[in-house]
């Protein structure tokens, strides 16, 4: 086995076996303090691939951020195999301000590749980049929910890519969801310059619950377990089909009111089942929200008034909602018997509602 050298990283050097908190710095604030991003590199005594998770890319989707300070707690880079980056705060702006953005407005996470001289937004990207990203095989970015909407627990992975399926079902969460790449995105990028990716969409934003900070600190030790990094079972020697999608479709509001939800994200629906009735004020009028396709809900809005028009559920298309979880002999099976049928180009995000 080849011995583990030193890793390298904002001119300090981490001996196999250890582990060290180092910062970048970013730009120069209106105050003249400067800012930095924060990164924790947990060194292995082990040779192994080197694999990043990190956290609000939008300053207000912290579960990822609780996720990675679980993580910080447990891995010991005396028993583990590789090196692995945490950054708990991409975004530490917005983070600061409780707000998606970054000062300048711009959206982190559509300003990638970015440039040493560029915005605010364009320097971070660049930083990101080029000090974690680039230095890893894979990585796995955590984000929620925008305000008042909740996701359930899942991974979206590029279309085609039989490694990555492999690896969220390691991962373990509810769906599995194929999505299209977005131009300027760390995904996007990270594709582009052979970097794997997992992202896990949970929870709400400024909001922490146990499901979704659970699910993720769970499924990041079984992908690292499937990696050969840490000694933890990887979940895959009793293969269930898992959800797995690459259309959804978000069902709005009919009419502005009240809303009284019937179902919630997680439950399989029917095509024509009811999920939810608005009504007025005095309760008069209602009139039911019904899915329009067989699937799971994915996400669902947290906030009861609404405006005619507000996307209220997020519903991910799935033929056979009923067959999820049932037991399979071999992952390969498994794997066959969720492909997704057609291409990927209905799959709806967050940003498309907000």
């Amino acid at each position: 086995m080849t011995m583990p050298q030193p890793f390298i990283i904002a001119g300090t050097s981490i001996a196999p076996g250890a582990c060290a908190d180092v910062a970048f710095p970013i730009t120069t604030m209106a105050t003249g303090t400067t800012s930095s991003l924060a990164v924790r590199v947990v060194h292995g005594a082990k040779s192994g691939p080197a694999v990043f998770v990190s956290a609000a890319i939008h300053g207000d989707e912290i579960i990822g951020t609780a996720v990675i300070q679980r993580l910080a707690q447990a891995l010991r880079p005396e028993t583990l195999a590789g090196t692995v980056l945490l950054v708990p705060v991409a975004n530490i702006f917005g983070f600061i301000s409780h707000s998606r953005y970054l000062p300048d407005r711009r959206d982190l996470n559509r300003s990638f590749p970015g440039s040493a001289g560029g915005s605010l937004a364009g320097q971070l990207a660049h930083i990101f980049y080029r000090e974690v990203v680039a230095r890893c095989s894979l990585g796995i970015d955590i984000h929620s929910a925008a305000i008042h909407r909740y996701n359930l627990p899942q991974i979206r992975i590029a279309a085609g890519n039989r490694k990555l399926v492999e690896l969220a079902m390691a991962f373990g969460a509810p769906v599995i969801i194929e999505s299209p790449l977005r131009d300027g995105s760390l995904r996007d990028l990270a594709q582009k310059h052979g970097v794997d990716m997992l992202l896990m969409e949970a929870g709400e934003a400024l909001r922490f619950d146990r499901l979704s900070i659970e699910t993720g600190v769970e499924g990041v030790t079984r992908v690292l377990a499937h990696l050969g990094m840490v000694e933890a079972d990887d979940g895959l020697s009793a293969v269930g089909i898992p959800a797995r999608a690459n259309r959804s479709v978000w069902v709005r509001a009919p009419r502005g009111g009240v809303m009284q939800a019937t179902r919630t994200s997680g439950d399989p629906v029917r095509k024509g089942e009811t999920l939810a009735c608005v009504a007025g004020l005095f309760g008069e009028e209602a009139e039911a929200l019904v899915s329009p396709v067989d699937g799971i809900i994915i996400g669902h809005a947290t906030l009861p008034v609404v405006h005619q028009g507000d996307a209220l559920f997020h519903i991910a298309a799935i033929d056979h909602p009923e067959r999820v979880g049932a037991q399979i002999d071999s992952i390969t099976e498994a794997i066959l018997a969720s492909e997704p049928q057609g291409s990927a180009q209905g799959m709806l995000d967050e940003d498309e509602v907000v």
